[in-house]
């Protein structure tokens, strides 16, 4: 019998996948380049940490704003201006370093470190911080433009494939190459991130449309003026609060990522201390969280389908609280590269499934202030958690010792990934969700068959 060929997803959505994959290998690269400059200007964890809460810390800040902004403007024209932005920044960094460089000692001897390279670290914090902005920007009109572009049945199997290559370009391949590049000089992982930008403007700039929030049919209320941006904001703050499922999903999203970054916060400390690693080992141990990444990415659909939505997301929190455990205790890279493998695995499959229901869910002329409601707890959350990952360590470190501090925020991180699992299994069960995203389907054609019969 002949297996039934998949309908296409489009030319516009197959241009925004490849620049999403290519400026995600540049992301990769420098997934490497940021931390292990970061750890020869200085080897103080609370300053290393101080870049991490600098990078999300507009998650914070212009979450909302840039709501607003994605659902007054042509979302393409935001991303393109977003990612060019982007590349010029990184490409200051770039030569910043080539200029500033010279004295950097070599990888394998940053553990001899001593004191802080001011200007350096100065324009390293700058540069996180204004590329944070301009993310938070290009990725909520990145998440928005989708369903314009998607049919709705589609959805999961878009995002899905997008992140399974994401991963592949972002922890698969960038890392190892960023340690490569980071080995002959340390300027060049950024001066790739940079060109990689510039190529994703280039093709989201072939997309086809115009891809500006639609008005509802059946709208009765007037459009707020459009100096109104706090009436804005507030339609998008409402609508989020008053749902009672995406609310408390939100919330169980902002502490799943503040624990994350309480450990990322101080991991290249922790794998060069602790593991022992060498660049290229740094970036194998990356791949980890790629090679789940992938499988999760593929299998999302397939899982919530066999498992169902709410056991399907439950892997997650289960995830949160155990794997952290193993890596607490270990010495030996190998056991965070497997644990990293399973984290990524279930956190992609939540994406897949909780991004595709919001995007399902929200009215299209809301989706872009609701999302960045939803962002803002969600990513917001991510610097107060860097914040606290540095600060644990550096408290932990006056009372037992920099090894113990070091493993101090698996410990954490496992204790809190407990207490919310008790919170959110209860309110993330599959009659909750899958209520929900029939019922917004069953609104949406209803909309379109009252806007057909008039």
């Amino acid at each position: 019998m002949r297996r039934e060929r998949r309908e296409s997803l489009g030319t516009n959505y197959h241009r925004i996948y490849v620049a999403s994959v290519i400026s995600n290998l540049g992301d990769g690269v420098a997934l490497i380049g940021y931390p292990w400059l970061a750890s020869a200007v200085t080897r103080n964890p609370l300053l290393i940490a101080a870049v991490a809460v600098a990078q999300r810390l507009p998650w914070l800040v212009f979450s909302l704003p840039a709501g607003v902004i994605t659902d007054r403007v042509d979302r393409r024209k935001a991303m393109v201006l977003m990612d060019s932005l982007r590349a010029v920044i990184t490409l200051f960094v770039a030569v910043a370093v080539l200029g500033l460089g010279d004295d950097l000692p070599q990888p394998d001897a940053l553990k001899a470190v001593t004191g802080t390279r001011p200007a350096l670290y100065t324009i390293l914090v700058v540069a996180s911080l204004l590329l944070g902005f301009a993310e938070v920007l290009r990725d909520n009109s990145g998440q928005t433009i989708i369903p314009s572009i998607v049919e709705p049945e589609h959805l999961e199997r878009a995002n899905g494939q997008m992140w399974s290559a994401e991963q592949i370009a972002n922890t698969f391949i960038g890392p190892p190459l960023g340690s490569l590049l980071i080995a002959a000089a340390f300027f060049l992982p950024f001066a790739l991130d940079a060109a990689s930008f510039a190529v994703a403007a280039a093709l989201v700039a072939l997309v086809v449309g115009e891809f500006r929030a639609k008005p509802r049919a059946d709208a009765n209320t007037a459009t707020p003026a459009k100096g109104a941006w706090r009436v804005e904001m507030k339609e998008g703050v409402t609508w989020l609060l008053a749902h009672p499922l995406l609310r408390p999903m939100a919330f169980i999203l902002g502490v799943l990522n503040l624990i994350g970054a309480l450990n990322v916060a101080t991991l290249v400390l922790f794998a060069q201390e602790i593991l022992h690693t060498s660049p290229i080992e740094f970036a194998v141990l990356s791949m980890g969280g790629a090679v789940g990444g992938v499988a999760g990415g593929y299998l999302a659909p397939w899982i919530r389908r066999r498992l169902g939505s709410g056991p399907s997301l439950w892997l997650t929190l289960f995830a949160t609280a155990l794997t952290p455990i193993p890596i607490a205790f270990t010495s030996w890279w190998p056991i965070v590269f497997v644990m990293f493998a399973i984290g990524m695995f279930v956190g992609v499959v939540w994406n897949v499934i909780t991004v595709s229901l919001r995007q399902t869910i929200i009215p299209d002329e809301l989706l872009g202030r609701v999302n960045s409601v939803y962002r803002f707890f969600a990513w917001g959350m991510i610097p107060i958690g860097s914040a606290l990952g540095g600060l644990t360590v550096l408290l932990v470190e006056a009372q037992w010792g920099r090894e113990a501090a070091l493993r101090s925020p698996w410990f954490l991180s496992a204790a809190l990934g407990l207490l919310l699992a008790f919170y959110a299994v209860p309110r993330l069960t599959s009659a909750r969700l899958d209520g929900a995203r029939d019922e917004a389907l069953a609104a949406r054609a209803a909309a379109s068959s009252a806007q057909a019969s008039t």
